[in-house]
């Protein structure tokens, strides 16, 4: 059944349409009708994609979320009052297997795309505010230039010919030199807008938190200030998920969530766990009671992102004591 392609039922009539998104192309399939079409990835492409589905009774648009590729359609379609949900890749292709759908094309994936929005119930995703978007960018770019410093940082240390060092300590200028500007670069674009300008003051008025994890919790995790503390910690990957089965209770692990998350707040949760008074009796405590320090580690970076999404949902600067309610006027 390896070639097996989803029949196209369900047990709903909605309307649904699966966009494959590439850089030149859009491949999509229109549900219950099944109609398929290709346009171009570009402002034109997504005219002519308007008007095929101005007559059709869409419920939900489903994307895949790409690097870069998949923003403009997002944002047209929201902009012409379609609603559309980007979802994981992994999460969508997961769907498909479950179906039994093993045969990835694109005309595949758009169809199973669509078979997605209409049974599993996706809820819209707005577009990113478009300095949140450009700052996001930026971020991981710098963070791709401290990769490629530590790759060669790596070579280095390994490396005994004269020219060779020579050309690695040469690249590993440019490297740090680019992590550097790309830095910069993101703290203008905070500092020039008032709303991420507030943000980045309220967190980096938290003790171990530092201008770069500031920019990082900005630009990979804008819901920070509007979830509960759970929803931050499951956004983020640090909560503990449960492995039970039948009388098993297994082992808690984290699992999931945001990698650009975890690694931003890493080294701020060592500083946190030195510096901050609170985070540091949490952390001694864990350790006191027998816990491996990775683990409070972790517990400490869970701790600093519910910190933070508390402190942005309040709008005020981190204490060292906490808030007093006001009392009531009589």
């Amino acid at each position: 059944m390896q070639g097996k392609v989803m029949n196209e039922h369900s047990a709903t009539t909605d309307g649904a349409v699966g966009i494959d998104v590439c850089k030149e192309w859009l491949d999509i399939h229109i549900l219950p009708a099944g109609t398929t079409l290709r346009v171009a990835n570009t402002k034109k492409g997504h005219k002519q994609l308007l008007a095929a589905l101005k007559h059709c009774p869409v419920e939900i648009v489903v994307l895949e979320a790409t690097a870069k590729y998949h923003r403009s359609v997002h944002r047209f379609l929201h902009d012409a009052g379609l609603p559309v949900a980007v979802v994981n890749p992994l999460r969508a292709r997961l769907f498909a297997e479950a179906m039994g759908v093993l045969a990835k094309t694109d005309s595949v994936d758009a169809a199973m795309l669509a078979n997605f929005g209409q049974i599993g119930k996706l809820q819209a995703t707005p577009p990113l505010n478009e300095n949140i978007e450009n700052l996001r960018e930026i971020a991981r770019n710098r963070d791709a230039a401290m990769l490629a410093k530590v790759a060669l940082d790596n070579q280095l240390s390994t490396a005994t010919t004269t020219v060779v060092r020579q050309q690695i300590s040469r690249q590993l200028k440019v490297a740090q030199a680019a992590a550097d500007a790309m830095a910069a670069a993101a703290i203008a674009l905070i500092k020039g807008c008032a709303r991420l300008a507030r943000r980045f003051e309220i967190l980096i008025s938290m003790p171990g938190v530092g201008d770069i994890t500031a920019m990082g919790l900005i630009a990979n995790m804008p819901e920070l200030g509007s979830l509960d503390a759970k929803q931050a910690g499951l956004l983020a990957g640090l909560a503990p998920v449960a492995s039970d089965s039948g009388q098993r209770n297994g082992p808690r692990h984290i699992r999931g969530g945001r990698a650009a998350v975890r690694t931003g707040v890493y080294m701020a949760a060592h500083s946190a766990a030195r510096f901050n008074p609170h985070l540091k009796a949490f952390y001694d405590r864990l350790v006191a009671a027998g816990k491996p320090k990775k683990l409070a580690l972790t517990a400490v970076m869970r701790k600093l992102v519910v910190l933070a999404n508390t402190l942005l949902k309040e709008d005020r600067l981190w204490s060292p004591e906490s808030p007093i309610a006001k009392p009531l006027s009589s």
